[in-house]
């Protein structure tokens, strides 16, 4: 059983990186791309919707939501061209991802600043 739960957690990562690819290319469709954009930022992010120090609600995004969210964006995405972004992403997997966690971690503040922007000047 283990074995098969580090398989899972191996397709996720796997999967995350495939949408994050998906999300960038113009074959996807508009709504594909929207979801596979929120669902590997936030995959990616450091920010969790629920903390993970609140016991088992904590670790609920990360077990239910994101995982949810991968199976539906995929689902969205046409079979053949998630083939193709999944052997990209094993072909990516070994390389360095500091840039794409710069970008996550950047919009995650852009968001945070624009939303106490909009919060004060109301």
């Amino acid at each position: 059983m283990l074995q098969r739960f580090r398989q899972w957690a191996r397709e996720i990562k796997r999967d995350v990186l495939a949408i994050w690819i998906a999300a960038r290319d113009p074959r996807v469709p508009w709504y594909a791309k929207l979801l596979a954009a929120v669902v590997a930022g936030y995959a990616l992010s450091p920010i969790d919707l629920i903390p993970d120090f609140i016991p088992v609600l904590g670790y609920l995004d990360d077990v239910i939501i994101v995982p949810a969210g991968i199976i539906l964006t995929v689902r969205l995405i046409p079979p053949e061209l998630m083939a193709e972004f999944r052997a990209e992403a094993v072909r990516r997997v070994g390389r360095p991802s500091s840039g794409v966690a710069a970008a996550v971690v950047a919009l995650w503040i852009l968001a945070i600043v624009a939303t106490t922007r909009w919060i004060v000047l109301r």
